[in-house]
C-alpha cells in the first residue's frame, strides 16, 4: 500500500487531553505502525518518507492534535516488540528529511527553555521551584557535547576526508548506505556540525560556530543541501556569522547563492509542512543581505534576479543607510532585530526576589556590538566617496577636503584598512573593499577591484525567456 493511500476515518480521538487514553490505538495508527514497520525492516526509504511526510502529519491533525501520540508500550505489539524501531539502535536506513529534524529540533527545544527559562518575571512559585529543583536541565555543556559526541562516534569528519581522497562514497550517495548498512548515525553525525553552527551563534561566538563547520564544503553541493530545512539553516548561520566577523563579501556570496535557489524553487515546496519557515528565512536572509551590502557596497557580487528583488523589498531603506545619521541607524537596528537569530543566555537565572526578565539581555548586547560595529563606519564611508573618484590623490589633498589635519587622515585611512580586512577560516587576511588603495611617499594610489563578468547567466535567462516566446506563439492559432 501506497504511504501516502491511507484512509483516516475511524477512531477519532478528542482533541483535549481529557479523556486521552494512552494504551489506546486507533485502526489507523495501527495500521500506520505495521507498514512503516514492514518499510524499516526492508530499509525503503522511500516510502519511509512519504509515511513521514505526509501520513504521520495527516494521522496527527486528525487525532492527536491537542494530545501525544499513543505510548510505546501499546503500539509495542504492531511491531514484533522490536527493539530497532521502539529503542532506535541504528541498523537501519532512515530519511535525511527525518534525521534532520532529530537534530533541529533537539536544538530548537535547547533554544526554547532558555527563553522560558529566562522570563522570570511571570513564573509561579512551582515553576520556580521546579528550576530550581532540575538546575542542570538543558545544561550548556551537555548539549554541546552531545552534538560532539554524535559527530566523533559518526567518525564523519574522517568519512568527509575519505572523500576527498576519492576512498568513500557520501555526499554523491546523500549520505545513504545501499551497501546494505546504516545511514542513520553518519548522517546524524553530519547534521551535529551544522547543529552546533547554530548553537555557538545563539550563544553569540560566531567563531567557533563556523570551525565546528570546516569540515563541509559550503562552496559545495553537499548533503545539507539534500533537505530544504537544513540548506537554509547552514546559510543562514553561516552568512550571519561571516556578517558578525565582518567577512561581508562571504556573507554576500552565500546569501545571495540560497536567496536565488528559494527563488527558483520555491513553489516546490508550497505543500511542505516548512513553507512558511522557509518564507520568512528567505524575508531574514533579504533584510541581512541589504546589511551587508550597505556596509560592503558590493552589488556586482548579487545576481541580476537577487538584486531586482532586494531593490524591490528594501531598494530606499538601503539608499537612506548610507547616510549614517540617526535614521540610518535605526534602520540598522530594525533589520537586525528582524533578521538575527533569537539569541539564548546559557546561564541559570537568580532565583531571588525582584524577579526580572532577561531573555532580552544576549539580543541587546550583541545589537549593542553590532551598532558600534556601524558606528565605526561612518567616517569610513567619507573615505570611499573621495577614493572613487580619484585614481590618485595626495594626503594633504584628502585631509583638507575631509577637514582633518594629516596625522588624523592616516588614523582614518588606517581604520579604514583594518574595517574592510578580515581574517578567513585558513588564517589568510582578505580584504572586503572594492576600493583599495596604498600609500607611496605621501601620495595615495587608488586600487579598484574588478569582478569578472559572469556571462552564463545572462544568456540562461535570455534561452528561458525565449523558450517562453516560443510557447506563447504555439499556442496562437492561425486562422
Amino acid at each position: 500500500m501506497a504511504a501516502g493511500g491511507y484512509e483516516y476515518e475511524e477512531g477519532v480521538q478528542s482533541s483535549s487531553m481529557e479523556g486521552y487514553d494512552p494504551s489506546y490505538v486507533p485502526d489507523p495508527v495501527k495500521s500506520f505502525v505495521v507498514h512503516l514497520y514492514r518499510h524499516i525492516r526492508e530499509k525503503n526509504v522511500y516510502e519511509i518518507h512519504q509515511m513521514y511526510e505526509t501520513s504521520f502529519h495527516t494521522l496527527s491533525d486528525r487525532l492527536f492534535k491537542g494530545t501525544p501520540w499513543p505510548s510505546v508500550e501499546a503500539v509495542a505489539q504492531y511491531v514484533d516488540n522490536d527493539h530497532v524501531v521502539l529503542h532506535g539502535v541504528v541498523n537501519m536506513q532512515l530519511p535525511n528529511q527525518w534525521l534532520w529534524d532529530m537534530v533541529d529540533e533537539f536544538v530548537y527545544q535547547y533554544q526554547s527553555f532558555c527563553q522560558y527559562r529566562a522570563k522570570m518575571k511571570t513564573k509561579t512559585e512551582q515553576e520556580i521551584a521546579l528550576l530550581r529543583q532540575h538546575d542542570q536541565a538543558w545544561n550548556v555543556y551537555g548539549v554541546l557535547n552531545f552534538l560532539q559526541a554524535l559527530m566523533e562516534k559518526s567518525s564523519i569528519i574522517q568519512i568527509l576526508e575519505k572523500e576527498k581522497e576519492g576512498v568513500e562514497q557520501f555526499t554523491a550517495t546523500d549520505g545513504y548506505d545501499y551497501s546494505g548498512g546504516s545511514n542513520v548515525l553518519k548522517v546524524l553525525g553530519y547534521f551535529s556540525m551544522v547543529g552546533l553552527l547554530r548553537v555557538h551563534c545563539l550563544l553569540g561566538d560566531y567563531q567557533t560556530g563556523l570551525k565546528c563547520l570546516l569540515p563541509i564544503d559550503i562552496s559545495q553541493q553537499g548533503v545539507y543541501t539534500s533537505v530544504i530545512g537544513s540548506h537554509i539553516t547552514t546559510i543562514y548561520h553561516y552568512g550571519f556569522a561571516n556578517l558578525m566577523l565582518r567577512r561581508y563579501v562571504e556573507a554576500i556570496h552565500e546569501f545571495n547563492k540560497i536567496l536565488l535557489y528559494i527563488y527558483k524553487t520555491k513553489q516546490y515546496h508550497q505543500k511542505s509542512p516548512q513553507y512558511e519557515q522557509i518564507l520568512k528565512k528567505n524575508e531574514q536572509m533579504y533584510a541581512l543581505l541589504t546589511i551587508c551590502l550597505s556596509l560592503c557596497p558590493q552589488v556586482k557580487l548579487v545576481d541580476e534576479t537577487v538584486n531586482s528583488q532586494l531593490r524591490e523589498k528594501y531598494g530606499e531603506k538601503m539608499s537612506r543607510m548610507q547616510r549614517y545619521d540617526d535614521e540610518s541607524f535605526a534602520l540598522y537596528d530594525e533589520l537586525f532585530s528582524y533578521a538575527c537569530p533569537k539569541f539564548i543566555t546559557p546561564s541559570a537565572p537568580s532565583y531571588e526576589e525582584p524577579l526580572v526578565n532577561y531573555n532580552q539581555d544576549a539580543y541587546r548586547l550583541q545589537l549593542k556590538l553590532f551598532l558600534y560595529e556601524v558606528k565605526q563606519q561612518q567616517q569610513l564611508s567619507a573615505v570611499r566617496t573621495f577614493l572613487k573618484v580619484y585614481s590618485t590623490i595626495s594626503l594633504e589633498k584628502l585631509a583638507s577636503y575631509m577637514e582633518v589635519d594629516v596625522a588624523t587622515l592616516r588614523t582614518i585611512l588606517m581604520a579604514y584598512k583594518h574595517k574592510t580586512h578580515s581574517v578567513v577560516a585558513d588564517g589568510k587576511t582578505v580584504s572586503n573593499a572594492d576600493i583599495d588603495f596604498y600609500i607611496d611617499n605621501d601620495l595615495i594610489h587608488v586600487v579598484e577591484s574588478k569582478t569578472p563578468k559572469q556571462y552564463g547567466d545572462y544568456f540562461l535567462r535570455q534561452i528561458v525567456k525565449l523558450e517562453a516566446v516560443i510557447g506563447d506563439m504555439d499556442r496562437v492559432k492561425l486562422e
